[in-house]
């Protein structure tokens, strides 16, 4: 009993980093929630979810971190931006996430739009470019945030199980 109580609080832990990882970048938010799983999973002796199940979530969770890191840079080549804008809207989340959740998404747009403005002046279309990223950024935002609610109701009913 006192290893479930654990592994439970560890892997409550890790959601709960896990749903932040899916606003502030570098925290791979769907993999941790995953890993919460697999944590819960242990004391349950691997008897909380079917292995399909499991192995299914742990394919959707690297699936999502893969287009976490392609889609906002394909939204922003499509909308014309440079490196400087993605690079300016990666430093304008992460400087916006010690601000709120907001912060995250305004810095977003504010730092590709200054990365496109002061460091390619030859973009007659800045705040074009700057969408593009801003859409790419919260689109992936939103589908971290949706893959880690579900894996998080795993988590959930998997706890429940676990003590029941």
């Amino acid at each position: 009993m006192g290893l479930s109580i654990l592994m439970v609080a560890a892997g409550t832990l890790l959601m709960v980093v896990g749903v932040i990882g899916c606003i502030v970048p570098a925290l791979p938010g769907p993999i941790l929630a995953f890993l919460a799983l697999i944590l819960i999973s242990i004391p349950g002796a691997w008897a909380l979810f079917p292995v399909w199940v499991l192995i299914l979530l742990g394919a959707i969770a690297l699936a999502t971190a893969i287009v976490d890191n392609i889609l906002p840079a394909l939204s922003s080549k499509k909308a014309g931006a440079s490196k400087a804008g993605i690079w300016g809207s990666v430093i304008g989340m992460i400087v916006g996430s010690f601000f709120t959740p907001v912060g995250t998404i305004i810095g977003a747009f504010l730092g590709a739009l200054a990365g496109e403005m002061i460091f390619n002046k030859e973009n007659e279309e800045p705040l074009k470019a700057a969408m593009g990223v801003f859409k790419g950024t919260v689109l992936a935002m939103l589908i971290k945030l949706v893959v880690t609610g579900v894996i998080g109701g795993f988590f959930v009913r998997g706890s429940i199980r676990l003590f029941a």
